[in-house]
């Protein structure tokens, strides 16, 4: 099973960027749907980004489209999430998620330990 493995989080001020990245170990992440997912305190876990195993569609929640930006570079096995014009309201721990054969909106059934986000001035 893939092990996953996210970095990238940390403090900024609104109105900034960060870039989050899901780096895989045990398996390609070929044939792989990721999802990148946030909890804040107190709230449900939210998808918040996906790219399918496929053709590399992208799916983005309304809350962050137009800002954040999904990519995968296969020879790095890696994916990647770049976060621009945040706001406080997307202070949460991230998460990334795979599903091997599947789709951004099934139950993903590997995850990383989560990295921590902080918007704020």
């Amino acid at each position: 099973q893939v092990q996953l493995v996210e970095s990238g989080g940390g403090l900024v001020q609104p109105g900034g960027s960060l870039g989050l990245s899901c780096a895989a170990s045990g398996s390609t992440l070929d044939g792989y749907a990721i999802g990148w997912f946030r909890q804040a305190p107190g709230q449900e876990r939210e998808e918040v980004s996906c790219i399918s195993n496929s053709n590399n569609n992208t799916y983005y929640g309304d809350s962050v489209k137009g800002r954040f930006t999904i990519s995968r570079d296969k020879s790095r096995n890696t994916v990647y999430l770049q976060m621009n014009s945040l706001k406080p309201e997307d202070t949460a721990v991230y998460y990334c998620a795979a599903l091997k054969h599947g789709t951004c909106f099934e139950d993903f059934d590997s995850w990383g330990q989560g990295t921590q986000v902080t918007v704020s001035s």
